[in-house]
């Protein structure tokens, strides 16, 4: 197939070590943080009068090369824009130090021709082979403000507040590893987003509260609005009042979560380890509030030097099934930083994920993932990777499915 000779002529161009960048204008440009440079010095002066302007460009193709529908090619685009405001700084007020404002938006491929390979696969819409084909369009992400306490009982950040509209997913289960997959189930919904609004199209009303009692531990709370049709794409993200139509519709969505970030022996390998939980979101009609759990337990095993070495992940949630489509899902996976001598920033991972459904619903769909990531300078990457799935819908009548393709991304 064309798509193979593409990733085979790729992965042997892109396997040669790095070159060493010259210390001149281009090679600082090359290895530097974003694509579109320094702006002739006045990034770092916008910086330091407290605003940090930023986005990222990704790009995959989704080769279907066996589905219940047969074959075909689709390609998803998401583009970010943000920007911070560090108050203090940009005010000169000391007395304010640690309170930032935050804003997002975005736009995704919106034509499910082009975009949506689950028009071949006909997974369940947590399983999409693509993370991105939700909240399509253009879309206002988030905004607000957010307050980090000083040092207090000797722990930076003793306190953390945010709130505004926010993305409950970007509070809550972080994950990092799960970001280098494109199945939607392991890199967005992890289960919790199968049965209560955890989309990367929600956005909704909230706020969070996050205590440390030591540098490695930690206690975060969060409170949000729920309500119908929150990740539509025809409503922009900017569904302020909730549902208009029926604003009785609007629930109230609680998370909560604790965690430990240890470092572990004499290679200080870091982990995360965390318990949480989540209840509200649906009316007596859908069968009252939902609630469940979810354990996460990260860490790196093994480091060569610096931040190359051996990382695992995994979760696992839990939810009553009487009113919830998933009632257990389970990820897992492992990243190696720097196994291709010369080539210490590229990334072989591999992982899956698998859920159950509830007595109506199916049985189970699994998907196994995997890919390199080739970094290709300080600003870009490119990932050549293969997706299995088995019974993407839950039952045997539709077909196992196989999608290769690759991903490119680039920080503006």
């Amino acid at each position: 197939m064309e798509i193979g000779k593409i990733l085979l002529f790729a992965g042997c161009w892109l396997a040669a070590p790095l070159p060493a960048a010259d210390d001149g204008l281009v090679g600082r440009w090359w290895e530097g943080r974003h694509l579109t440079g320094e702006w002739l010095g006045a990034r770092d002066t916008i910086g330091a009068r407290g605003i940090k302007l930023g986005g990222s460009y990704k790009l995959a193709y989704f080769g279907v090369v066996d589905s219940q529908n047969g074959s075909g090619g689709f390609y998803g685009q998401d583009i970010v824009f943000n920007a911070n405001a560090d108050f203090a700084r940009l005010l000169g007020w000391g007395g304010i130090d640690g309170l930032e404002g935050f804003v997002e938006g975005r736009w995704r491929e919106n034509r499910p021709d082009v975009g949506n390979p689950n028009e071949l696969v006909g997974a369940g819409s947590m399983f999409n082979p693509s993370p991105w084909w939700s909240g399509t369009g253009w879309r206002m992400v988030q905004f607000g403000l957010a307050y980090k306490s000083p040092a207090i009982f000797g722990v930076d950040d003793f306190l953390t507040l945010k709130g505004g509209w926010l993305r409950p997913q970007r509070e809550f289960l972080d994950q990092p590893l799960s970001k280098l997959f494109l199945n939607n189930a392991i890199n967005s919904a992890k289960g919790v987003g199968g049965n209560v609004p955890f989309s990367s199209s929600f956005s909704t009303w909230g706020g969070t509260a996050q205590v440390k009692a030591a540098a490695w531990q930690y206690t975060k709370l969060g409170l949000f609005m729920a309500y119908p049709e929150a990740i539509f794409s025809g409503n922009h993200g900017l569904m302020f009042a909730g549902y208009a139509p029926d604003p009785a519709a609007n629930r109230l969505y609680f998370l909560g979560e604790t965690g430990f970030t240890p470092e572990v022996g004499a290679s200080k390998l870091d982990g995360r380890y965390a318990f949480g939980a989540y209840v509200g979101g649906a009316s007596a009609a859908d069968g009252g509030n939902r609630y469940g759990f979810y354990w996460q337990a990260d860490q790196m095993v093994w480091r060569e030097q610096g931040d190359e070495g051996l990382r695992a992940f995994s979760l696992v949630t839990v939810a009553p099934s009487y009113n919830n489509r998933y009632p257990f899902y389970t990820q897992g996976g492992l990243a190696y930083r720097g196994l291709v001598p010369g080539r210490g920033r590229d990334t072989l991972y591999a992982g899956f994920g698998m859920g159950t459904y509830s007595d109506a619903d199916g049985t189970y769909t699994v998907v196994i993932e995997g890919g390199y990531r080739f970094r290709l300078n300080g600003w870009s990457s490119f990932s050549p990777y293969g997706q299995y799935l088995s019974r993407p819908d839950g039952t045997s009548e539709v077909a196992n499915a196989v999608v290769m393709g690759f991903q490119v991304g680039v920080d503006f």
